[in-house]
């Protein structure tokens, strides 16, 4: 959520960074403050009336005639009246508020930009499906679940506990704590990170709970210090969340539908931060470069994206991914994403810090992923292929218990 003062104070900047996202934006900037005016003019007119009926109560001697009984009621009724509308126009201007996107940072473009390529891409082959055979078992799933879901069976699962435990023994070393998150979370979640009101579309919700599944665990990592004040000689504090995700992937009908690019069920592993917002900017180029550094350990040829402004989520100020090269598909998907979403997220759940002595402030947090295990597989997969029809597996990864090598097995 955007700082009102903010708005009030420098509209015009406020107005300008908006028109990048898209008019209708920056045209909410006035309404907001037509509600904000509105709603600045009633307090100011029900604190006075208070205050009239203060002095009125204060100055009688005794008990009220029945003209000062007439007089108090029409006060108390006028009193009445703007509390009503002081509600109702305060709800007006909230909802607005809420509905606004955070601010660009002034070095997000607002094109695509590649920053860099790293590895060898360009080569083709099979795809993962081929490649793992039996080991991915959609028809078995479509009968269970229905379209979009998968068995992994034999050495992917292997595969896949390896990935976790190598990416999570690299985020530890780097200062970040493991955090196995609900994944069942209250609506002031999805809202406190931006999902809400924004990507419905896309979430799973069980009405007669009142629950939603996240599909990130950066939702659950985000509320881990909801209405606390941190002190900031324990910032930056930083979080590797492990978790299954779900997406019902509203609106991709006909994309990516062969193998587990897209799903509806998936595992990952995000990092999360929250710092002091001198620091976000660093951070956010240091949770970049954890990703990278995952991407040249496993071996997966990539490159850097900065994405455009009007391609940014609702929270973030400024994003980066990372496009793995798929030799199945002969083109660059993405892998990771990383934001920094300045102090949106950290408004909206008031999560603040307390330098000594000083006031409370809030936090900037930041979100990036260190491994997205479906696609991880597949980019694994399809560049490790072998002319011989099996798959090296990274060095790296098999310390964590995945074999040296991975060959399809005859259907089971």
């Amino acid at each position: 959520m955007l700082d009102i003062r903010l708005i009030r104070a420098e509209t015009d900047a406020v107005r300008r960074a908006l028109r990048r996202r898209g008019e209708r934006e920056a045209e909410l900037v006035d309404q907001l403050l037509a509600l904000d005016q509105r709603w600045r003019a009633l307090t100011t007119e029900l604190e006075e009336l208070r205050a009239e009926q203060n002095r009125a109560g204060k100055s009688r001697r005794g008990a009220p005639s029945p003209e000062e009984r007439e007089q108090l009621a029409e006060l108390a009724a006028h009193g009445r009246g703007l509390s009503e509308q002081l509600t109702e126009v305060a709800g007006d201007r909230d909802r607005l508020l809420a509905s606004l996107p955070n601010l660009p940072a002034e070095d997000a473009p607002d094109e695509d930009t590649v920053l860099k390529h790293v590895g060898d891409a360009g080569r083709t082959g099979r795809d993962h499906l081929e490649l793992a055979g039996p080991m991915i078992d959609i028809e078995r799933a479509a009968r269970l679940s229905g379209s979009r879901f998968a068995y992994l069976l034999g050495d992917l699962v292997l595969l896949e506990l390896a990935l976790v435990h190598y990416a999570i023994d690299k985020l530890v070393g780097e200062g970040f704590e493991p955090v196995i998150p609900p994944v069942l979370v209250r609506e002031r979640a999805l809202y406190g990170t931006g999902y809400l009101p924004d990507t419905e579309q896309q979430i799973y919700q069980l009405r007669d709970d009142d629950l939603y599944l996240i599909g990130t665990s950066e939702v659950a990592l985000a509320s881990l210090h909801s209405d606390e004040i941190l002190d900031t000689s324990t910032l930056p504090r930083r979080y590797a969340g492990l978790s299954t995700c779900f997406r019902r992937e509203a609106g991709a009908a006909g994309k990516d539908t062969r193998g587990i690019f897209r799903v509806h069920q998936f595992d990952k592993l995000e990092m999360f931060s929250f710092v002091e917002p001198s620091e976000s900017r660093d951070e956010h180029e240091r949770l970049l470069a954890i990703e990278e550094s995952i991407c040249q350990e496993l071996e997966i040829p990539y490159r850097v994206i900065n994405i455009a402004v009007g391609d940014l989520g609702a929270s973030a100020a400024k994003k980066y991914d990372i496009e793995g090269w798929l030799p199945g598909q002969g083109r660059y998907r993405e892998l990771t994403s990383c934001s920094n979403t300045t102090d949106f997220q950290a408004r909206r759940l008031d999560v603040r810090y307390r330098a000594a002595g000083g006031r409370p402030a809030h936090a900037h947090t930041l979100n990036g992923t260190a491994v997205a295990v479906g696609r991880t597989i597949i980019a694994l997969l399809e560049n490790g292929q072998q002319d011989d029809g099996s798959v090296s597996v990274p060095v790296v990864l098999q310390p964590y218990g995945a074999p040296s090598a991975l060959t399809a097995s005859a259907d089971a």
